[in-house]
């Protein structure tokens, strides 16, 4: 046992070794790919990009040729970064995650202020927290990629001759943990003779919230400054998640059991009872008036929407009736994520306004 334990730790050091010459190569790898890109021989080459060349030529896929570009473009702003992985103390796969995230943020980038984490966490640790890092910069803009993202939810179904139903699909980050969320409780093993597969648990747990309905129960945590929306808040956290945005913590906390939680230096020091935002008879009052999404077209039933503020009680709305209407997910959805607004008329209608839509800096005089 002890020729074995000294035979691991000697290939453990020889694979740190390895892998520490191999970032080297990868930086080097990174400044010629950069070079390529700029020498336009791909073009004379026939081909559409310098990443399609190298992706087709070097046999790596487009994310890993752009994270090395990426690299060089931004070697500038990781001097002491790339000092860390000549040291070891960093890997290359830290660094391609720094500059992602400078490439998001431009002149906001603080490379000092990310060095630290990169040497603290793993790259896929540092990736989650560059996007906390991401939304304390510029919430909004985080905001408007999350949300973009959940344009790109598709679930495509087709019938095999047996019947059976085939799903494949892609959800966006948020869409997923809702989803995750409410099939993870389904889908644990129901004792110890359960001897089905993790996929199969998950099949039978979709069909069982399909066929009961249920309640989904998600735990979200948020700072205060979060949910105002106040600069250099980070994004709030939830299990199945990458950080999510302030608009989305403001349309889930519209209609929601809500449990205050007060930390004192990452200690709990107050738990207060779970309630309801919209619940009991205010909103039977509420499903009585409307009967259904209020937004003008939309006819989901009232069981279908949530209960949404006008003026959020975030900023100071009120629970009466009069500051309520029903929205279905959809909607509720572009009203925050979406960022349209709604008025009220005198005569009660709902009126949809849609966001500005900014073309750029207006053009200066010739």
């Amino acid at each position: 046992m002890l020729q074995a334990g000294l035979e691991g730790a000697a290939l453990g050091l020889e694979l740190i070794s390895l892998r520490q010459a191999i970032d080297q190569l990868e930086l080097r790898f990174a400044r010629l790919s950069l070079e390529f890109d700029q020498s336009e021989c791909w073009d004379y080459e026939g081909a559409n990009s310098a990443i399609d060349w190298i992706r087709i030529n070097c046999k790596m896929t487009s994310n890993a040729v752009s994270d090395r570009i990426a690299v060089s473009e931004h070697e500038a702003d990781l001097v002491e970064s790339i000092q860390a992985v000549d040291a070891g103390e960093i890997g290359f796969a830290h660094l391609a995650v720094l500059a992602r995230t400078a490439n998001v943020v431009g002149d906001s980038f603080d490379e000092a202020d990310l060095l630290g984490l990169a040497k603290e966490s793993s790259p896929g640790k540092l990736h989650y927290n560059c996007l906390h890092y991401r939304h304390a910069i510029n919430a909004e803009a985080y905001a408007e990629d999350q949300a973009g993202q959940a344009h790109t939810r598709t679930v495509h179904m087709s019938t095999g001759s047996d019947g059976c139903l085939f799903i494949t699909g892609l959800l966006d980050p948020v869409g997923g943990a809702v989803v995750r969320n409410a099939l993870e409780p389904l889908a644990r093993p129901s004792g110890a003779d359960d001897h089905r597969l993790r996929p199969q648990r998950y099949a039978d747990a979709l069909v069982e919230l399909a066929g009961h309905n249920q309640k989904i129960q998600m735990q979200v945590t948020s700072s205060v400054e979060t949910l105002l929306n106040l600069t250099g808040a980070p994004g709030a956290e939830m299990e199945f998640s990458l950080p999510v945005s302030s608009k989305t913590v403001e349309r889930w906390a519209c209609d929601s059991s809500i449990t205050r939680v007060l930390m004192q230096e990452s200690v709990v020091i107050d738990v207060g009872r779970a309630k309801r935002v919209v619940s009991g008879p205010a909103r039977r009052a509420l499903n009585a008036r409307d009967r259904h999404c209020r937004w003008p077209g939309c006819e989901r039933p009232a069981s279908w929407c949530d209960g949404h503020h006008v003026m959020h009680w975030i900023h100071g709305g009120g629970s009466e009736l009069e500051n309520q209407v029903l929205l279905c997910t959809r909607h509720h959805w572009k009203v925050h994520e979406g960022n349209w607004q709604l008025v009220k008329t005198d005569d009660g209608r709902v009126v949809p306004v849609a966001p500005t839509v900014r073309f750029g800096l207006p053009r200066g005089p010739d």
